[in-house]
């Protein structure tokens, strides 16, 4: 999660930037402008790290919020395939792993139940 976390932020700061890596698309279904699409990736990234964090931490609410954040983060990132398809696509992967092992996890600990 901390991993999906900081590949965002370099996602963000990238396009904050105006690097010439990016593809400056046209007529697309939604239309945002490069600095814009940063800073959700940028915002994104901030919170997936913090969220990762937490849950090193332990704390169950963490579980749930990262569940979340991991899938706008997907979003997000399925959104930004015009722009960098290949980069879009490994982090489109990276979140959906996220909400897949935080989910295992979940489910894991609830079997376990209490030990005497």
């Amino acid at each position: 999660m901390i991993f999906g976390g900081v590949m965002a932020i370099f996602e963000g700061i990238a396009a904050i930037a105006k690097d010439d890596l990016f593809l400056a698309t046209r007529h697309y279904v939604f239309e945002f402008s490069l600095a814009g699409w940063g800073w959700v990736h940028l915002i994104l990234g901030i919170v997936l790290v913090l969220a990762g964090c937490a849950v090193i931490g332990g704390a169950l609410w963490a579980r749930f919020f990262g569940v979340a954040v991991a899938g706008l983060g997907a979003i997000a990132n399925f959104l930004w395939v015009p722009y960098y398809p290949l980069w879009a696509l490994v982090l489109v992967a990276v979140n959906i792993f996220i909400v897949w092992a935080l989910c295992t996890g979940m489910h894991r600990e609830a079997d376990a139940g209490p030990t005497a």
